[in-house]
């Protein structure tokens, strides 16, 4: 992929970021997830990519989609054929209260290169470069935990486990500090948290629990471009789930599919921040039509990471 296109796609995932912090605190997370893929669909026009969206919104949240099949970019018979896996509003909810770590996302690979996740549950872990290799999902949580303690070269006590707060967690987040391990509870958007894990600032050290497939896909894109690890094992609600499942090529519903399973080759990773969060800071309007916003860029082809913060001149246009 022309490393050219990662600032094409900043710019569109700066564009929902935008729309979507105009509803921030608002309580309204239709309206609010409605401007972020408007905002992202109208921008995609403007790149010169032949894209299949693989990964996108969620029919849980009965939201305006850019749906799984639709054409985006310019399409053009010679432009570079990918596919798009993103999220126009991660954490809806987050962005609706005006609380922390909602952002805008894209992941990007070379065609056929994405698992084709259907919209279910996926069980997952998470860790930094530095906790690689050591982890499995075929573990228990504490054996997991303490193998990370010691990657990291810190006692338990200092080990930080990210979960989202969902009721099917309390018997792991009651396991997790059993054993001493510091948790760190999110509303939403676990996709925040697993790059966490590879963010030395962010203090996360570990994401452990279950969120979405679709999600899973997208956080492992950035694990591979941040040199971490991710895992996921879908899980099933019921049988039309597993229906769908089998429909998209999933054949063995119970595997654990591993970091390179799920964004094979050369990916790239971009977000953007719509409230503060643990990784980007959010939009923030300065008044006189102008805007600031904070973005990241990485390639896992040459693990450059970089942090791009702008101006928005809002009375003109943005693409």
């Amino acid at each position: 992929m022309d490393r050219n296109l990662a600032l094409e796609f900043v710019r569109i995932t700066e564009a929902a970021a935008i729309a979507a912090a105009r509803f921030m605190g608002r309580g309204d997370e239709k309206a609010a997830d409605q401007a972020a893929v408007d905002a992202m669909r109208k921008a995609f026009d403007s790149v010169r990519i032949n894209g299949t969206v693989v990964i996108g919104e969620g029919e849980r949240d009965e939201a305006p989609m850019l749906y799984i099949g639709e054409k985006v970019g310019s399409t053009a018979s010679d432009a570079p054929a990918v596919d798009i896996a993103l999220d126009p509003l991660e954490g809806t909810t987050i962005c609706a209260k005006g609380a922390y770590g909602s952002i805008a996302v894209i992941a990007v690979a070379e065609r056929g290169n994405f698992l084709h996740a259907p919209d279910t549950y996926m069980d997952k872990i998470a860790v930094g470069p530095d906790a690689k290799g050591v982890v499995s999902l075929d573990k228990s949580a504490e054996e997991n935990i303490s193998a990370v303690a010691k990657a990291l070269n810190k006692s338990v006590s200092e080990v930080t486990v990210v979960v989202l707060d969902r009721p099917r967690h309390e018997d792991l987040i009651a396991r997790i500090r059993k054993m001493g391990a510091r948790v760190f509870l999110i509303g939403d958007g676990d996709v925040s948290g697993a790059i966490a894990t590879g963010w030395g600032e962010s203090g996360i050290d570990l994401l452990l629990g279950v969120g979405g497939a679709p999600e899973g896909v997208i956080s492992a894109a950035a694990m591979k471009c941040l040199g971490g690890d991710f895992q996921g094992r879908l899980i099933f609600r019921n049988d039309d789930e597993r229906a769908r499942a089998r429909k998209m090529g999933v054949q063995d519903l119970d595997r654990i599919y591993k970091l390179e399973e799920l964004a094979k080759g050369d990916v790239m990773f971009v977000a953007s921040g719509v409230t503060d969060g643990p990784l980007l800071k959010g939009i923030k309007f300065l008044g006189g039509h102008h805007a600031k916003s904070h973005s990241i860029v990485m390639r896992s082809k040459t693990g450059t990471i970089r942090t791009i913060s702008a101006n928005h001149v809002l009375s003109k246009k943005m693409m």
